[in-house]
């Protein structure tokens, strides 16, 4: 069934009424989607995906992989055929009917709410770990006061930490190769092939190597900010599966070259038990002077993460109150014809995310969030299925099922955690 969307009677549900201005280019598109993805996940994930994965931890890391860009490729067709924010929200009512629209906007905004409270919780530890909590509720007041001032500020900023990263990531990896190479630094005992197939035999086993790539996914799920912003993005057909394909490629390139250093720097063992893996290998390769500096610009990279998970959030809250699936009086924008701007939705998110901080736990609130998100995904794969072209239809269905098994394997390690 499709239901067209109520606020727009263009072909492809693209809305008729007064909305966001379209002012995103492609560089900007795709700076979003690396800010989401390049912030706290690269610098924390891998500690937890390697203590469920194991010796699978290389196999976890092609499967979220696998997932992430199975889910690009669906959210990257929807969002050329249906620009307009809300993602998988805008997508599920559009191509299913409501009740499918309202599951995914809902996942959504459980999962990137629980995603915020623990990427600023991160800042607060990597800080100030005396007083975390404080420095995660103050970093997320901050962001939603720059995320209600206008997304092309929060664009700029995200596009100077973007770099900052990069270079940061970037030296980690080519100075570990070179000290490796050298010697001045012994390899840690990689596990051989051997030893990985073993590994899916015995416990953990396969339950481990889904839950590894469940967590691992937690860093990769950003380029859904990129479409919930479709309704900002100039010549979107073109421009949002551009974004979404540039900003996952480049990831993926770099998440497989640090997951290579972390494990050969630090192995599996002492990967496992860490908390900040990436600083930690820093500090093993060039002392505690440098490792400092990670910890600077890990709680840089959080901080754009988290500004580009609200800046998605406020959107898709934006979507379904102007749909009336929520108070509608959060769908109105400010600052008039020329900047619009949904600050009531930002305030509202910004506020839930501060309640989320109250009860956070940050591991849990990890494996919550991609369950959640995974959920939000499957919708997605589902609205895919309904488009136009049967060869195109591998890639959802893989997907779909990647979304179901690796999110129930998360929801039993929850269950028993």
């Amino acid at each position: 069934m499709s239901t067209p969307l109520p606020h727009g009677d263009e072909p492809g549900g693209l809305p008729t009424s007064p909305g966001l201005v379209r002012r995103l280019g492609l560089l900007d598109a795709t700076t979003v989607g690396l800010g989401a993805m390049l912030g706290a996940g690269v610098f924390v994930a891998f500690g937890p995906a390697a203590a469920a994965a194991g010796a699978t931890l290389p196999l976890a890391l092609v499967l979220a992989g696998l997932v992430a860009w199975a889910n690009a490729d669906s959210s990257a067709r929807l969002a050329a055929v249906l620009p307009t924010s809300g993602g998988a929200y805008a997508y599920g009512r559009a191509r299913l009917g409501t009740p499918w629209g309202v599951l995914a906007g809902a996942a959504f905004l459980l999962g990137k709410t629980l995603s915020t409270g623990a990427i600023t919780w991160t800042v607060g530890t990597y800080l100030w770990p005396d007083a975390a909590r404080s420095v995660a509720v103050a970093a997320v007041l901050l962001l939603t006061g720059l995320a209600a001032a206008g997304l092309q500020r929060g664009v700029v900023a995200t596009r100077a930490v973007v770099v900052v990263v990069l270079v940061t990531l970037l030296a980690t990896v080519v100075g570990a190769a070179a000290a490796l190479l050298r010697g001045s630094v012994p390899a840690a005992d990689l596990p051989a092939a051997a030893d990985v197939a073993a590994a899916l035999t015995t416990a953990p086993g396969v339950p481990g190597l889904l839950q590894g790539a469940g967590v691992l996914f937690f860093a990769f799920a950003g380029y859904a900010r990129v479409a919930t912003l479709g309704e900002e993005v100039r010549d979107p057909r073109r421009t949002l599966p551009r974004a979404i394909a540039a900003a996952l490629a480049t990831v993926l390139v770099v998440y497989a070259a640090v997951g290579a250093t972390l494990m050969a720097v630090l192995g599996p063992e002492r990967l496992a038990a860490s908390q900040r893996p990436v600083a930690d290998a820093v500090e093993q390769l060039a002392g505690p002077g440098w490792a400092g500096g990670v910890v600077v610009v890990a709680a840089l990279a959080a901080l754009a993460s988290a500004l580009g998970v609200l800046l998605g959030l406020s959107r898709t809250t934006l979507a379904m109150a102007r749909d009336g699936v929520l108070p509608r009086a959060w769908a109105r924008l400010t600052g008039g014809a020329a900047d619009p701007r949904p600050v009531r939705a930002q305030l509202v998110v910004g506020g839930a995310v501060v309640v989320g901080l109250l009860v956070l736990d940050l591991p849990r609130a990890i494996a919550a969030s991609s369950v959640a998100v995974l959920v939000y995904y499957a919708v997605a794969h589902a609205a895919a299925l309904t488009l136009p072209g049967r060869a195109r239809r591998v890639v959802p269905v893989l997907g779909l099922a990647g979304c179901v098994v690796v999110a129930a394997a998360l929801a039993v390690g929850l269950a028993g955690g």
